[in-house]
């Protein structure tokens, strides 16, 4: 189950963002580049439980979203 969290609304940081492990259920929040590309994908350990997560983003309309799927 794909966890997400939204952040980026006004006035708010574009270069971070922070995803739900779908392990562990912490939230985490993570350093994003805009520069890389409106939607970015990669393998990242959760730094609570040490879980690999498939962490997607995505910038649309002035916003970063950030979310996390187990890796298979």
């Amino acid at each position: 189950m794909a966890s997400e969290s939204f952040h980026g609304q006004q006035g708010v940081d574009l270069n971070e963002a922070a995803y739900t492990c779908d392990h562990c259920g912490e939230e985490i929040v993570i350093p994003v580049d805009p520069s890389a590309g409106v939607r970015q994908e990669y393998v990242e350990d959760c730094p609570v439980c040490c879980s690999p997560n498939l962490i997607q983003v995505e910038f649309t309309g002035g916003e970063v979203r950030a979310w996390a799927e187990a890796e298979s």
